[in-house]
């Protein structure tokens, strides 16, 4: 996190995380500022106008993320070389875990709309953009497509789906990925996981299938991880 526009940016997007607690304010500036994803977002202008939906939103921080880039493009401190950030009409977020979930609550009060529920059975709606990172991997096959069939249907006519995903094909930095996936998985719930992946060729071909078209965005930069983001369009 050397750009001193993005150490702003993550500053002032974990900010409203200290009303929480120590932890989760701490938990927000080193994701935020660790992982390239979300500035990837932003500096590459991904998240088109429009409504938002966070599938597996943790404690909310794309939500802080989006509004912070709206605080700062506000107050005149956009960074000049980046896409105006969007202009959002609605933000929402589905969580399992009821701790993330009350966190993103007190955190952000009504800025966005934050539902617990199981992604595989909970109610998307409609939205412009879906967000899906590092999520899907935790269910199995048949439950990914569906989750990704209803995503389709939550989407009009040139809405977009961002995906990140591990590719299994990525040989030592997907097994480092995967360990990592369980590990934090076993820190938050106490409990071990089995971890569904796909090749980053299977994922394509089941977005194709729904009528997507995909753009590979690569997310390794200096981190040791297979990760992978997809832009999803339909026409």
């Amino acid at each position: 996190m050397s750009n001193p526009f993005v150490r702003a940016l993550v500053n002032e997007a974990a900010r409203p995380y200290k009303a929480v607690g120590h932890y989760s304010w701490h938990f927000a500036r080193g994701k935020l500022g660790a992982d390239p994803a979300f500035a990837t977002l932003l500096e590459k202008g991904l998240i088109p106008d429009g409504s938002v939906l966070d599938i597996g939103c943790g404690q909310g921080l794309l939500a802080a993320w989006l509004l912070a880039a709206k605080r700062l493009s506000d107050n005149g401190k956009w960074h000049s070389d980046w896409p105006a950030p969007p202009r959002l009409e609605s933000l929402r977020g589905i969580e399992l875990v009821q701790r993330d979930l009350e966190w993103a609550r007190e955190a952000l009060g009504e800025q966005a709309e934050f539902v617990q529920g199981d992604m595989c059975k909970a109610k998307f709606g409609q939205a412009d953009t879906v967000v899906i990172l590092d999520v899907l991997h935790y269910v199995k096959p048949e439950a990914q497509d569906e989750v990704l069939r209803r995503v389709r249907a939550a989407l009009p006519p040139g809405g977009r789906l961002l995906l990140r995903i591990g590719d299994a094909d990525g040989g030592f930095p997907f097994r480092i990925s995967n360990l990592v996936d369980q590990l934090v998985f076993f820190a938050r719930s106490g409990r071990t996981c089995t971890l569904y992946c796909r090749p980053l060729s299977a994922w394509i071909a089941a977005l194709n299938a729904l009528g997507f078209s995909v753009e590979v965005l690569p997310m390794r930069q200096d981190s040791p991880f297979a990760s992978v983001l997809l832009a999803a369009s339909l026409p």
